[in-house]
């Protein structure tokens, strides 16, 4: 893993996404895939100014930045856009930001290249694609990122932004999966009693948790616009070196919810999930039945893909 990434500024949450993850861009990427690049300038082109439907990460992205007007002063959350397009066809892509009042000033438009390489140098905390190879290679990079899952995304009725997460492999390493998927549930349980006071290492989210939590601060608690969930399959006794874990860490999370192998989906849409964050695809599929869902292509679960 890279220990070259730049260090996010100060007091600032950044989240960086790609335009299709952003837009539902199916149309016109088909039109890519069928017919080439030339004919895919040409289709934006025609129509850049025709606003774009929203994506799966839309509303995540609205809220995310309304944290900004609740504060005033010096912004304290920004929206980065990475995509494939060029800076010519993306501008559709802009006007479409601007037709939503979008705050989004920032871009990075890299012509067909993938646009990972530019997550660490705008000091992004979180990427949100729908490329699995980009955030692979972001994640490489040390930092959070997923794969949305198309078809997940719900329009909530509030304003406040809520984020879900799995605990191993995702907020926290792979290291007590690894038994479970090689030794099966008695070993697992065995060996998480007989660690419950040893806190797990951190995953790939837990810098992301870290700094949600930094802004959840600036909030009186009540009126927070942000909430956070783990919602695990595991369930008692391993559910007290999570605990300890957290508690280690100093870091609160509002929700947790420990199912003991049950689905997550519905625990998911009760809590009212912007999105969800898994490891494991079978669970994402399930997750995204019922909300926005991102999976984290990170420890055993995903080697075999």
């Amino acid at each position: 893993m890279s220990n070259n990434r730049q260090s996010p500024p100060a007091n600032k949450l950044i989240i960086a996404i790609s335009s299709r993850a952003l837009f539902d861009l199916r149309e016109s990427h088909q039109v890519y895939e069928e017919q080439g690049v030339e004919a895919f300038s040409a289709y934006q082109i025609e129509r850049e100014n025709d606003v774009l439907p929203k994506g799966e990460a839309f509303s995540l992205v609205e809220k995310f930045l309304q944290i900004n007007e609740r504060l005033g002063g010096e912004p304290r959350v920004e929206v980065i856009l990475l995509s494939r397009n060029s800076a010519d066809t993306g501008l559709r892509v802009f006007n479409s930001i601007e037709h939503y009042g979008l705050r989004i000033s920032r871009a990075a438009f890299c012509n067909g290249g993938s646009p990972y390489r530019y997550i660490s140098p705008f000091g992004c905390h979180l990427f949100l694609s729908t490329d699995g190879s980009d955030v692979r290679r972001a994640l490489e990079q040390g930092i959070a990122a997923a794969t949305l899952i198309p078809g997940g995304a719900r329009q909530r009725g509030d304003e406040v932004l809520r984020f879900a997460f799995d605990g191993d492999a995702v907020i926290f390493s792979d290291e007590a999966e690894q038994i479970f998927k090689r030794e099966g549930l008695a070993a697992f349980t065995t060996a998480e009693r007989a660690s419950a006071k040893q806190p797990l290492q951190g995953g790939p989210f837990k810098g992301f948790l870290e700094a949600l939590q930094h802004l959840q601060g600036e909030f009186e608690a009540e009126r927070c616009p942000i909430r956070t969930a783990l919602v695990t399959a595991r369930s008692a006794p391993a559910h007290e070196r999570v605990i300890r874990t957290l508690r280690a860490w100093n870091i609160r999370i509002d929700e947790s919810i420990f199912l003991g192998g049950l689905p997550k989906g519905e625990f998911l849409r009760a809590f009212g999930a912007d999105v969800f964050f898994d490891d494991q695809p079978n669970h994402c599929a399930s997750a995204a039945q019922h909300v926005a869902t991102g999976h984290v292509p990170h420890g055993i679960a995903n080697l075999e893909d």
